[in-house]
């Protein structure tokens, strides 16, 4: 009894997984081409421009020093002391 080459069918189980790959590849694109299936492909969160963040890290910046100058003022501590405070914090790695 003579086996048979396993060859032609590694030949042609390459073929049927290459059409499988060809057809859900072009599955893919018509979906693209759909508009209605557009909002069922995920496109990550928006992009935002580097101008947007420079904005929004200003106004973190700004709030920050709002907030830390009315509480110097309530519990009247002078620029020099919190400036110390603050130095020493960073010295401890506490903040960056």
């Amino acid at each position: 009894m003579k086996q048979k080459p396993n060859r032609p069918m590694d030949e042609r189980e390459k073929l049927r997984k290459f059409r499988e790959l060809d057809d859900a590849f072009a599955e893919a694109l018509r979906e693209l081409d759909n508009p209605a299936a557009r909002r069922d492909i995920p496109t990550g969160p928006p992009v935002r421009s580097l101008e947007a963040q420079e904005q929004d890290e200003t106004a973190r910046q700004e709030a920050f020093e709002e907030r830390l100058r009315a509480l110097m003022q309530e519990y009247a501590q002078p620029d020099e002391s919190v400036t110390h405070l603050l130095r020493t914090l960073q010295s401890l790695g506490r903040i960056a």
